[in-house]
């Protein structure tokens, strides 16, 4: 596994596979998982069904804010496409479609994300359905949200099975940060992090795959790498 490879597959990771809400600035009464109303969005292939309290079939845990599966998965259901369970030639003869998702061959790639409550709520407080993203603020930018990933993966080199795997960090930044040359900084010119998705940084990122040479740390925040004080 390459480390472009690694960083692309980051880079392209699931906010949008994830469902939207839309910010308002007053909480309103909340509809929560529990009561069993809240459904997947149009175009999903579970459209129409609640979404359940733990996970779904796809890896999805909404009110426990994590997802644990496939990567593909992140983003099949948003596709319209059932979940990949792990038989490739089952799942294409049903679904031949799948084969040119972008997304197709990290099938194997195993995922686990965790975000807090602005990232995405287990919940809708603004009553449009969905579950809510970034309550209270215009866009993710001082919201105070965050994600991390944890992707884990093997290959094969030379006839030896390399391991890999990468962890990191992302935060949405403060109102008050300025973004320069592709980086993140905070009012008094401290780096906080690369620029991902236009609001956020990544504020840590650990890469392991001693088969390419690549062990430890590959970045750090100058500024903090926890998730408080954003």
């Amino acid at each position: 596994m390459k480390k472009n490879l690694v960083i692309s597959l980051i880079l392209c990771l699931v906010v949008v596979a994830l469902f939207t809400g839309k910010a308002v600035s007053a909480k309103s009464s909340c509809t929560t998982l529990k009561e069993g109303v809240l459904t997947y969005s149009p175009g999903h292939y579970l459209h129409g069904e609640p979404i359940p309290v733990g996970y779904n079939a796809y890896g999805y845990n909404y009110q426990a804010h994590m997802f644990k599966g496939s990567y593909a998965n992140t983003y099949l259901g948003s596709d319209g496409l059932p979940p990949y369970a792990g038989d490739d030639a089952a799942y294409l003869a049903a679904n031949p479609s799948a084969a040119s998702k972008w997304y197709w061959p990290y099938r194997s790639t195993r995922l686990l994300m965790k975000w807090n409550d602005a990232w995405i709520s287990n919940q809708d407080c603004d009553g449009d359905g969905a579950l809510d993203r970034h309550y209270g603020y215009s866009s993710y930018i001082g919201s105070g949200a965050w994600e991390t990933n944890h992707m884990m993966d093997s290959y094969e080199d030379g006839g030896s099975t390399c391991n890999w795997v990468y962890f990191t960090k992302i935060i949405a930044v403060p109102a008050s940060a300025i973004k320069s040359g592709g980086v993140w900084y905070t009012a008094d010119g401290t780096e906080i992090g690369p620029d991902i998705w236009s609001e956020f940084a990544t504020i840590q990122s650990v890469y392991n795959d001693p088969c390419a040479g690549f062990t430890g740390l590959e970045y750090l925040s100058p500024d903090h790498a926890g998730f408080g004080g954003w």
